[in-house]
This record gives structure tokens, C-alpha cells and sequence, in this order.
């Protein structure tokens, strides 16, 4: 499968959440490509933007 958006319009929302999930991890990440990261630093990105979106998920049906 192709590194390909299903909503092409949100690549800024899904980068600007990424940003966000590397700082709340303490990474910097530059602008383009960050192929230079280590496995465990891109793992925590990865697992932090999961969290965030579980308790997104969880808050909203909290709220239904």
C-alpha cells in the first residue's frame, strides 16, 4: 500500500499533529524528511499520536 491519504486535504492537520506529538515526546522534528530519527524516536512519536487519538475517540463518546 502507497503512503497515500485518503483525505488529501488534511496532510497539514495530520503534519501539524505529528509536530505537536514529537515535542509532547521531546523529538524535533525538521520540516521534510526526518529519516535521520532512531526506531525508538519514531516509535514515540507514533505511540503518542495513538494516545492522543484513543482519547479523542474516548472523549467523544463520553460526551454522545
Amino acid at each position: 500500500m502507497a503512503n497515500k491519504s485518503l483525505v488529501p486535504e488534511a496532510k497539514e492537520a495530520l503534519n501539524r499533529f505529528k509536530m505537536e506529538a514529537a515535542s509532547d515526546v521531546g523529538v524535533t522534528l525538521k520540516q521534510g524528511y526526518n529519516g535521520d530519527l532512531t526506531s525508538k524516536q519514531a516509535g514515540s512519536i507514533g505511540g503518542q499520536m495513538v494516545k492522543k487519538m484513543v482519547e479523542s475517540y474516548e472523549n467523544s463518546i463520553k460526551t454522545r
